[in-house]
């Protein structure tokens, strides 16, 4: 598939049917609260559903309850095995470049200052963690987990906002589009997906081909859950690569809103990281994976930090090295990169499950004012040039 401006424009006009319609009736009927106060008690799969969960709502859950059929188990079964091997990495890029990323896209910044509980960062980057850890478990589509009700509810979160912009006149549709239009989310779907194993390559870390393919693979079966149009998705790296060259191009810039969510970010890992000594760490990884341009745009503060992080690369592959040549090594390195990202995620939580919920109202003050085996070792597709 060739993307070009005309196609990127159809996209941005285009958002998810099923989720408004939804929505839209939850909102017309007023039982908005009613479907929040009883999803909190649906969060795995295979679990009843409360009575008095509003009719439209019960069919939604029963439509949307299963993976697409074309799904490729095995890919799965590789991209869980990927995450388990670079756990800690992943995380680095999801934290430090994926979600810098969307604060460089301005309108997106600002989507994401729209609602009160999207903007707390802790609550951002808990969810992110936490959706990623469940779709990553072995058992995420079966019964008892948890990663399909997750899903779910972020496609109905994601037409909410899209339901409160457009009845309340807030949001400039000739100009910008839909709000969270399928261009919107296709691009995130690249920033949690290819922006992290650029990342991954950009930090030094060994990948094979399968690897990095299976790994996108599980971010497409999550698009797809998500209500992205699969005649419209990049259905490969290459692919990928031009869709998120062309869609960085057409919307990244400096914003007010970017600038003020990097902060709350930043502020948010000092918090975390114990100790002040390490605190530039942070700032020093987010302008090292996304590059000075970019940082600069989003304020990020330079620091004594930035040429030190630039050995990261050098350190890992040391510890690479070790746990190539050492089961007991590998072991202890995968145990010590699933407790780093347990307590990251239980940091971020304060050991609480996140809930998905529809908000019911927007801020007053929101507005836009502008393991696999390593065969083939992973290297980046080439950046192509917007047409």
């Amino acid at each position: 598939m060739t993307y070009t401006e005309t196609s990127m424009d159809t996209l941005r006009h285009h958002g998810d049917d099923i989720a408004d319609a939804v929505v839209a009736t939850l909102f017309e009927r007023g039982e908005v609260g009613t479907f929040n106060t009883l999803m909190r008690y649906v969060s795995t799969v295979g679990s009843s559903l409360p009575d008095g969960l509003p009719e439209v709502a019960r069919e939604y859950l029963a439509t949307t309850s299963a993976p697409p059929s074309w799904v490729d188990w095995g890919e799965m079964e590789k991209a869980r095995l990927f995450f388990i091997d670079n756990n800690v990495h992943i995380t680095t890029a999801l934290s430090f470049a994926s979600m810098p990323a969307c604060y460089l896209v301005p309108h997106v910044a600002a989507l994401l200052s729209a609602t009160h509980g999207l903007n707390y960062p802790s609550k951002r980057m808990a969810e992110t963690g936490q959706f990623t850890v469940y779709l990553m478990q072995p058992d995420a589509f079966e019964a008892g987990s948890r990663f399909i009700p997750a899903a779910q509810k972020v496609r109905l979160l994601h037409a909410s906002i899209r339901h409160h912009l457009r009845r309340e006149g807030r949001w400039d549709t000739g100009a910008l589009g839909t709000p969270i239009c399928q261009e919107d989310m296709i691009g995130g779907q690249m920033f949690f997906s290819l922006l992290v194993l650029d990342s991954l390559h950009r930090l030094g870390i060994h990948m094979s081909t399968e690897g990095a393919e299976a790994y996108y693979y599980a971010w497409r079966v999550v698009g797809a859950m998500l209500g992205v149009d699969q005649d419209a998705v990049p259905t490969s790296l290459e692919e990928a690569r031009q869709f998120l060259d062309l869609y960085m191009i057409r919307h990244m810039g400096p914003s007010a809103e970017g600038a003020h969510l990097t902060r709350q970010l930043i502020d948010l890992y000092e918090e975390v990281v114990p100790g002040t000594l390490f605190d530039p760490i942070v700032s020093a990884l987010i302008r090292h994976l996304v590059g000075d341009t970019c940082a600069d745009w989003l304020q990020v503060p330079r620091t004594a930090w930035d040429r030190v992080v630039k050995a990261v690369p050098a350190l890992l592959g040391v510890l690479e090295t070790i746990e190539d040549h050492s089961p007991l090594g590998a072991w202890a390195l995968d145990r010590l990169g699933h407790l780093i990202t347990v307590f990251e995620l239980s940091s971020l939580t304060r050991g609480r499950v996140m809930h998905y919920a529809i908000p019911e109202h927007l801020k007053k003050d929101f507005g836009l004012d502008h393991a696999v085996p390593p065969t083939r070792r992973w290297t980046p597709p080439a950046p192509t040039l917007a047409p």
